[in-house]
């Protein structure tokens, strides 16, 4: 190569180079007169007394922000962004961390953005056996965003550090006119509660028409369970309003979006049994939610993303103080009920009627015996023993009406053979109406166990899974109670059951098979096909479709249904044992057949029923 193409080449180069260098420059300053003439148009529209989202317009002067952040780095650190030189000076701060730590929880703090980074909560650790965090550092943040003359976010600034004490820190942001952004926090012993306040002191660069402040808050929330369905579930999005019976949700393991143009009280990002519960105590203005999960299969293990837009407002002209209050901790029924603040109502525990039922009953009698008995698996059955005793006048009239009827069936045969055609089914109900008045059996006292267990059901359907006190509780084979107890890992989904197999659900199946049978063996099924089918449901539908639905729920609620089911078996058992005697009943209906029985009105309406039936078919005939 001789020496003139080598100096063209070299000539080109510097070309290049200088083109680069001026091609930047002029974007960075395209981007920055961008920037310029937005926050003048803002600025004329505030003085104008426009209205202002503050939202869209913090958005776009982020985008803007950004955009000459962008060029600054690929040309220089020096070029300013902000016109507030106190601003400039906090942009480029390195951050620091705060630690502020109880017997409760550990908080992390972080001068950029003056906002919490962490908070792992003591005592209670993951499935795994790890730490566990209700926020993981760099998974959340926290920023308010403000208009001082120019759009401002916190999380874009590292604040000064200018009080900390063992269980309070103050962070705050200087204005060159004097005035300054200030947030405070305060752990104490013994709380998951931290107290925050934000204050803007001395704030002249503050237009006098701006009335509020755009806080937004996002947290990514891991996943600390063992089984990933149950786990989502029953983690959501809680919206409450003030004077509402209970908070409005979004979430149960599917994606959802909620916005209120009304005051928002308070807010919750819970997941299974922990939650991250903030609140405004003079009320948010206005707020829209928004919630999506991770898939099961997520690497960094995941669970859900949530996010809470929310305006404040504010005096204009004064100096404002704003106070929150941020709660991290478990969704303990009784920690969540001692704010006052209608916090414990997160927790679900099923409609008006079962959940006075759970708060009433059932967890005062769980609190009862675990204050002696540590041992939970016992304490399910003792609670069982309770509940079937308390109800036992009930059932054992049921039960005893059921059995009568189960040593009517040689007599229910007979009806069955006097009226095989399906025109004299009218007939056949009405024998076997005149049966059970003689036998002084009551067809309708049979359905009253259903009626009666069907709440109480309910409502361990809604405790179990969402009671934190079963949390990681061990009994028998199951190593959480809280959770499904796996005999047989797959490997693999299979359809319908999943990855695993329950032992407590399959027990628990084979214990309802076991009580259809008994509960069905007396009725006699011969030429009703509805009786037929009902038979069916009863004996292999339920018990299978139950072994589906419990096998990835909790192994206290499998494990609860079991006990009813077996305790109810030996109910039935004793009752046809030793206080039914079916020989005296044949021969009591046998005494009385062909007398005169006095009719029930049921009775009268099907002779009538019937009269009416026989009088169409002969019309028809003519």
């Amino acid at each position: 190569m001789d020496k003139n193409s080598i100096v063209g080449f070299i000539l080109i180069g510097l070309i290049l180079v200088g083109f680069t260098f001026f091609q930047s420059r002029s974007a960075r300053k395209a981007a920055e007169w961008q920037a310029v003439q937005d926050s003048i148009a803002l600025a004329e529209r505030i003085a104008r007394g426009d209205t202002i989202d503050y939202q869209q317009s913090a958005a776009a002067a982020a985008a803007a922000e950004k955009a000459v952040i962008a060029n600054e780095e690929t040309v220089s650190e020096d070029v300013a962004i902000y016109k507030d030189a106190e601003l400039e000076n906090a942009r480029k701060g390195e951050a620091t961390k705060v630690v502020l730590e109880n017997d409760k929880i550990v908080l992390t703090l972080s001068s950029r953005g003056a906002q919490p980074s962490s908070v792992m909560v003591k005592d209670y650790f993951n499935y795994d056996s790890t730490a566990l965090y209700i926020l993981k550092e760099g998974a959340g943040e926290f920023t308010t965003h403000i208009y001082t003359g120019e759009f401002i976010s916190t999380k874009d600034f590292n604040f000064q550090v200018v009080d900390r004490s063992d269980s309070s820190v103050v962070f705050r942001l200087p204005f060159s006119d004097g005035g300054y952004v200030e947030q405070s926090y305060v752990l104490r012993a013994g709380s998951y509660m931290v107290e925050n306040n934000l204050s803007l002191i001395g704030m002249k660069s503050i237009p006098r028409n701006v009335t509020a402040i755009d806080i937004d808050y996002s947290m990514i929330i891991p996943r600390m369970e063992k089984g990933y369905k149950n786990e989502a579930q029953y983690s959501k999005l809680d919206i409450y309003q003030e004077g509402d019976k209970k908070p409005v949700e979004i979430g149960r393991s599917r994606n959802g979006n909620k916005r209120f143009d009304s005051k928002v009280s308070w807010f919750a990002f819970q997941q299974q049994f922990f939650s991250a519960i903030f609140r405004a105590k003079d009320q948010y203005s206005s707020g829209s939610f928004d919630i999506s999960f991770f898939p099961q299969e997520d690497e960094s293990r995941n669970l859900m993303a949530c996010s809470a837009k929310m305006r404040a407002d504010i005096r204009p002209g004064q100096d404002v103080v704003v106070p929150f209050e941020m709660y991290f901790g478990p969704s303990h029924f009784k920690t969540l009920k001692s704010f006052d603040q209608k916090y414990e109502k997160i927790i679900p525990l099923g409609g008006w009627l079962v959940g006075w039922f759970t708060k009433y009953a059932i967890i005062p009698m769980f609190d009862f015996f675990s204050g002696f008995i540590k041992n939970f698996g016992l304490i399910i059955l003792l609670m069982t023993l309770v509940i079937k005793i308390v109800v036992l006048p009930f059932t054992f009239k049921s039960y005893a009406s059921s059995s009568k009827m189960q040593a009517l069936k040689p007599e229910i045969e007979k009806i069955n053979a006097k009226y095989p055609k399906q025109e004299d089914a009218m007939k056949k109900q009405q024998a076997t109406m005149n049966l059970y008045q003689r036998a002084g059996v009551s067809p309708m006292g049979g359905c009253l166990p259903t009626l009666l267990t069907f709440p109480i059901l309910w409502a361990m359907f809604r405790f179990f899974p969402a009671s934190i006190e079963l949390r990681q509780q061990s009994f028998l084979w199951a190593h959480d109670l809280s959770t499904y107890d796996a005999i047989v890992e797959f490997g693999h989904r299979v359809p319908l059951i999943g990855d695993h197999l329950s032992l407590f659900a399959l027990l628990m199946a084979v214990t309802m098979w076991l009580y259809s049978k008994m509960t069905m063996s007396g009725q006699a099924t011969a030429n009703d096909p509805n009786a037929q089918s009902m038979k069916f449901m009863s004996v292999w539908m339920m018990p299978i479709m139950m072994f589906f639905i419990c096998n990835s729920l909790s192994a206290a609620l499998s494990y609860y249904y079991l006990l009813s089911q077996f305790i109810s078996m030996i109910e039935i058992f004793v009752i046809r044992k030793y206080f039914v005697d079916g020989e005296a009943i044949l021969e009591k209906v046998r005494a009385s057949e062909g007398k005169p029985m006095p009719k029930s009105k049921w009775q009268q309406r099907l002779e009538e029923a019937q009269r009416q039936q026989e009088q169409m078919r002969r019309n028809q005939r003519r």
